[in-house]
């Protein structure tokens, strides 16, 4: 800067020498002038490249200044590389921030002041059955009619949350969402959704669930408190008196039997899943579930069920003991008890060629119509109640059964029509399933 100026002075001084000796006063003002003149139009000309590579800046055109220009296009180019740093850690802070919210297991939609899309992640897309970048700045009560929600969107108190139906929902599938307005901005509003399809409906299975537990208690329940007055109030001979404590008794062991096969539900849901560990013989859990059928069947000699019992190929089975008997004896027994007088049970189990384990329940009964088949695993569900409560059923057993089943990480299929009998399936997977080199030279 201070060459700069030297130089200036410099030159005036130059031309007002030259303009003395040229004319005394006349000539040193012409001089002066011109020489100023000269000066002014060089920088100027500087001024206007720096001017014009400011309107538009560029690294391949930035002129090549000197002096007190240089020093303000230095100024100029570090002022303009911290706003593009800024701008860059802006775009970058907000890239996170949208990332973030396109995360979210929650829907998340932006609206401007005039209730417009400026912004909507995945989920909200899904939710809503929304197009991201073709539905933006569209107004969102084009495009959520849900009278509910309309309601509330129109609406000042919007503090709590509303349900609606997701745009996906049907009959035989519900979706439905948990909206809430939030405020913010300028009359921004930012709207959030939630999936609550499986809150309401876990909500729905807890009060069936405490309304059918009622239900099944309350029925022995009735029938013991009678019974009880009776014994209390009559004068009863002793063949009406054992008779009553028979039913008493009758009814107590379906309250007992109720309250067991809740407790092994909750230990089922509770416990961690079985590993790969405990190697359990086929052939003597078989032994064990034949064992108790017969003595089931004995109980009820009125059947005079055939029971058949078939192990095709010897194997071992990893999993819990407790669990596995379970859920074969549930089935074995339902098939004892559903079946009709004179009936055949065929009880089986096989080593597929893929490796796989596969037991079978196979029945005489009078089948079950396909639209039952769906619900058979639900609790207290069933087909024909009268008949499950005179055969002392709980209507749990098929639910642990399924339970066990998921446990083990098997699959169970149901096969039956109509005056066809039932076929129950367990689908075990080939890590579950051990054959030793005698036991296969012995299948």
């Amino acid at each position: 800067m201070f060459w700069r100026i030297f130089a200036y002075f410099s030159a005036h001084s130059l031309a007002a020498t030259l303009g003395w000796f040229l004319g005394a006063w006349p000539g040193l003002f012409g001089a002066w002038a011109l020489t100023g003149a000269v000066w002014f139009v060089w920088e100027s000309v500087r001024g206007a490249r720096l001017l014009a590579w400011v309107r538009e800046p560029s690294h391949e055109t930035t002129p090549n200044l000197r002096g007190f220009w240089a020093e303000l296009l230095g100024r100029i180019q570090r002022l303009l590389r911290e706003r593009d740093q800024r701008i860059a850690e802006s775009e970058g802070r907000l890239a996170e921030f949208l990332a973030a919210i396109q995360a979210s297991p929650h829907g998340v939609v932006l609206l401007d002041s005039d209730a417009r899309i400026e912004w909507c992640n995945q989920i909200a897309a899904v939710q809503f059955g929304f197009d991201a970048q073709r539905d933006l700045q569209q107004h969102i009560g084009n495009l959520v009619r849900d009278p509910v929600f309309l309601a509330y969107f129109a609406s000042a108190d919007i503090q709590q949350s509303v349900t609606i139906a997701g745009r996906n929902s049907t009959a035989s599938r519900p979706v439905r969402l948990a909206v809430q307005l939030h405020p913010y901005g300028e009359g921004r509003k930012l709207l959030l959704a939630n999936d609550v399809t499986a809150v309401e409906q876990a909500d729905a299975m807890r009060r069936d669930f405490v309304a059918n537990v009622s239900h099944e208690i309350r029925t022995p329940l009735t029938v013991l408190s009678g019974f009880i007055e009776t014994l209390q109030t009559l004068n009863l001979s002793d063949a009406e008196r054992k008779r009553y404590l028979a039913l008493m008794a009758q009814q107590s062991q379906r309250m007992q039997n109720l309250v067991s096969d809740l407790l092994t539900l909750s230990r089922l849901e509770g416990s961690p899943l079985p590993g790969v560990g405990e190697w359990i013989p086929v052939a003597s859990l078989m032994a064990q579930c034949e064992q108790e059928a017969r003595a089931l069947a004995a109980l009820l000699p009125q059947l005079q069920h055939q029971l058949q019992f078939e192990v095709a190929n010897p194997a071992s089975l990893s999993g819990v003991h407790s669990e596995l008997f379970s859920a074969w004896s549930n089935l074995i027994n339902n098939a004892i008890r559903y079946s009709p007088a004179a009936g055949k049970i065929v009880v089986s189990w096989a080593v597929l060629p893929d490796g796989c384990g596969e037991f079978a329940v196979q029945d005489s009964g009078p089948g079950i119509a396909p639209e039952h088949l769906p619900r058979l695993t639900e609790r207290f569900y069933r087909v024909d109640r009268s008949r499950s409560r005179d055969t002392g059923g709980t209507g749990l057993g098929l639910a642990i059964v399924k339970h066990v089943v998921q446990r083990h990480g098997a699959e169970l299929s149901i096969h039956s029509s109509l005056g066809q009998g039932a076929r129950f399936v367990i689908h075990f997977p080939s890590e579950r399933i051990l054959q030793t080199q005698s036991e296969r030279l012995a299948a």
